[in-house]
């Protein structure tokens, strides 16, 4: 089985970029997230994804590199596993320049010899330990947990994640779902996180799933079959420059597989983590060094105020597990 990496990446120190970000928003706006600096800043981790790549997951088959048509100059794009892709390599035109990750992912079927089986990445999920391809993937379906969450939709994102769920009420019924797949939907392994699912087992309504927030295991197949059955409202959203409350995002394909049953039920839980840097730096810290995980995503926040020592604590951290560049860096 072959499995592909995707990974976006965007440099906004880039004189293009910034003229055609300035040409559709204006300016980087600190009081919305979908345009706020936290959004396209990069702080320099990039090589460590790399270098876990190629220490702990040396199977991989391609790297899909997506950007706008940028790439950091110590990266070898003429490296046999790497595939760089434009966003015009797979986007529509008439939908370019765009700042919208939730549109940048849902294209994702159409990269140019994209695997079947894929692992979305975006630039701030990094490997740190020994993972496997059934990690994420066994008997040719993805791992992952199906469980439900609260969802209030006070944000701009959870009100994408509730458009997503009115797609999936519109073609599943959660009944017969939890019905035909119990065992997956209140799996052991879940624990405590199959609180909420277990609460609302009486509704007949899919909620908002949880959402790890980390490295995604995707069908190709899932891709094509969404947009076969709402082409006309995923298009419809391509018009989005930048993150909308009427946007779908990634997890509407990840709810279709597993509603279709096209799932192994894995707590993702259990051996990834999510460090917000405003609040978790040292623990994010101590994660890295001790690789406590397998994945972990260090998130950033456009109200660090210590940016520079944060940033340079976990770069540290990197460096202490990676420090041997990697075959991807000239």
């Amino acid at each position: 089985m072959d499995i592909d990496f995707v990974i976006t990446w965007v440099d906004m120190n880039d004189p293009k970029w910034q003229k055609d970000f300035a040409t559709y928003s204006g300016k980087i706006d600190n009081t919305k997230n979908e345009v706020s600096v936290a959004r396209f800043r990069d702080y320099g981790f990039l090589k460590y994804w790399f270098r876990g790549v190629e220490e702990f997951a040396p199977w991989v088959r391609k790297i899909h590199f997506v950007t706008c048509g940028q790439h950091p100059e110590w990266l070898d794009i003429n490296h046999p596993k790497i595939q760089m892709v434009n966003h015009e390599d797979y986007i529509p035109k008439q939908f370019l320049p765009c700042f919208n990750s939730s549109l940048i992912e849902i294209y994702f079927h159409k990269i140019p010899n994209i695997a079947e089986h894929f692992v979305y990445f975006n630039d701030d999920f990094f490997i740190i330990n020994n993972i496997t391809k059934e990690r994420f993937f066994k008997n040719g379906l993805p791992n992952d947990i199906a469980a439900f969450r609260t969802n209030l939709g006070l944000s701009l994102w959870s009100k994408c994640l509730k458009n997503n769920i009115a797609i999936i009420n519109k073609f599943f019924n959660k009944k017969e779902v939890m019905k035909r797949d119990h065992d997956k939907w209140f799996h052991p392994s879940y624990g405590s996180r199959a609180r909420i699912t277990r609460l609302m087992s009486f509704y007949n309504k899919f909620i908002t799933l949880r959402t790890p927030h980390n490295a995604q295991p995707y069908l190709k197949s899932t891709y094509e079959e969404v947009w076969g059955k709402v082409g006309k409202e995923l298009t419809a959203m391509s018009v989005h420059k930048f993150r909308s409350p009427e946007d779908f995002t990634q997890e509407l394909f990840r709810t279709w597989q597993i509603c279709k049953s096209n799932f192994n039920a894995y707590n993702t839980y259990q051996d990834t983590k999510m460090f917000p840097l405003l609040f978790k730096t040292k623990k994010a810290v101590k994660a890295i060094r001790e690789q406590s995980y397998k994945l972990v995503c260090i998130n950033d926040n456009e109200h660090i105020t210590n940016f520079e020592e944060t940033m340079e604590s976990v770069n540290s951290a990197f460096e202490s597990i990676l420090p041997k560049k990697s075959s991807f860096e000239l």
